[in-house]
């Protein structure tokens, strides 16, 4: 029997407003007020998003960012720093009793993202997924994903590239050494490929967002018995207050 699930296809916000709308949903599922949750969303303006354990200032060029209009977030998942630019992310939330949740953290995240590989699929590309949370075409990586589990749920969310400018990547996250960054470029642009480079063609967002919708149904066989576009209005004012405390303070920001 197929697992009950909503979808929520919810655009492009700042990136503040989207981890508050992923930890909105997280807790809306943690209470039993809403069905386990696959979300489909993009980032504007672009933004830099940093692991929860990471520190801010070994990270990101912050003045960089600032100059170009780049949001920089901490999420609550762990992970490394990620550019947000040209791409379609996912998050999906659901209880740690769900038949699809798994108790280790290497086979939850080759589960779940069982589903963004059936999404590559039915784009014409074929992906597999890299242990520990990368999915990789050709060898090459093409989706990172990252997972928390707290409230007795898991969320995990990741990213697949639609085109990649990996000069502007560089300006706004900080290499080692200077003198180390035009072969770090070399080196991303051999080791990270976009849904452009494997198609040879712009792949438009919503046509991603459909193969990944079917791809998520198809792989973890969802029944989506609630589609929507927006959160419940409940959920909304929620993910606003998160955006608003937690994720938009510079304390939060910076705090390591």
């Amino acid at each position: 029997m197929a697992h009950e699930f909503r979808l929520l296809t919810t655009g492009a916000a700042d990136a503040a407003y989207n981890m508050g709308t992923d930890e909105a949903i997280l807790e809306a599922v943690a209470s039993g007020e809403a069905l386990p949750t696959l979300r489909l969303y993009a980032w504007t303006p672009a933004a830099v998003s940093i692991g929860y354990f990471q520190g801010l200032r070994e990270e990101v060029d912050t003045d960089a960012c600032a100059s170009r209009g780049i949001d920089i977030v901490r999420r609550i998942t762990g992970g490394g720093a990620v550019f947000h630019q040209a791409e379609i992310t996912y998050s999906i939330v659901l209880p740690e009793t769900h038949p699809l949740a798994q108790r280790s953290i290497l086979a939850s995240y080759e589960r779940l993202c069982s589903g963004v590989v059936a999404g590559l699929s039915l784009l014409g590309i074929p992906a597999e997924f890299a242990p520990i949370n990368d999915i990789v075409s050709g060898g090459r990586k093409v989706s990172g994903n990252a997972q928390t589990r707290r409230k007795a749920c898991i969320l995990q969310h990741g990213t697949v590239i639609l085109d990649l400018d990996v000069e502007l990547m560089f300006e706004v996250l900080k290499v080692p050494a200077e003198k180390a960054k035009g072969k770090l470029i070399e080196d991303v642009k051999a080791r990270v490929t976009s849904l452009r480079a494997c198609l040879g063609r712009e792949v438009p967002f919503k046509e991603s967002e459909d193969a990944l919708s079917r791809g998520f149904a198809e792989a973890l066989d969802l029944a989506f018995v609630q589609k929507r576009t927006a959160l419940a209005a409940t959920e909304a004012q929620r993910a606003r207050i998160i955006a608003t405390e937690k994720f938009s303070d510079p304390a939060w920001t910076g705090k390591r």
